[in-house]
C-alpha cells in the first residue's frame, strides 16, 4: 500500500472545496473525503477514482440539503420555530432592529 495522498475537489454548485485523500491499494485506487464520511470509493485508475468522488460528493451534499430542508419543514409545521419569530416581531415592534444596509456596514467593521 503506497502513501496517502491529498487531492482538492471542488463542487462548483455549493461552490466549496474539500481534501480527498487517495491510495494506492495493490492494483486498486482507494478514496474518502473525512469532511463527508458517507463518501469512500474503490476504483481502478486514478482517474476514475477522482471522477468517482467527485460525483459521490456531490451527492452526499444534495442528499444532507434535502435532510436539512425536510428538517427545517418539519420543525415548521410542528410550530417548533415560532418563539423565534415571535421574538423577531417582539424586537421589531420595539424598535430593536436594524435596516440591511445599516447592518452590513456593522458586519464590515
Amino acid at each position: 500500500m503506497k502513501q496517502i495522498e491529498t487531492v482538492e475537489i471542488e463542487d462548483t454548485i455549493y461552490e466549496e472545496t474539500y481534501t480527498a485523500h487517495i491510495q494506492k491499494n495493490g492494483s486498486t485506487w482507494i478514496g474518502w473525503i473525512p469532511e463527508v464520511p458517507d463518501v469512500k470509493c474503490l476504483e481502478s485508475t486514478q482517474e476514475e477514482l477522482l471522477q468517482t468522488l467527485e460525483k459521490e460528493l456531490h451527492r452526499a451534499l444534495v442528499a444532507e440539503d434535502e435532510a436539512w430542508d425536510k428538517e427545517i419543514e418539519e420543525d415548521i409545521k410542528a410550530g417548533r420555530l415560532e418563539h423565534l419569530s415571535e421574538k423577531a416581531l417582539e424586537n421589531y415592534k420595539a424598535g430593536r432592529y436594524y435596516q440591511i444596509n445599516d447592518l452590513n456596514k456593522l458586519l464590515e467593521k
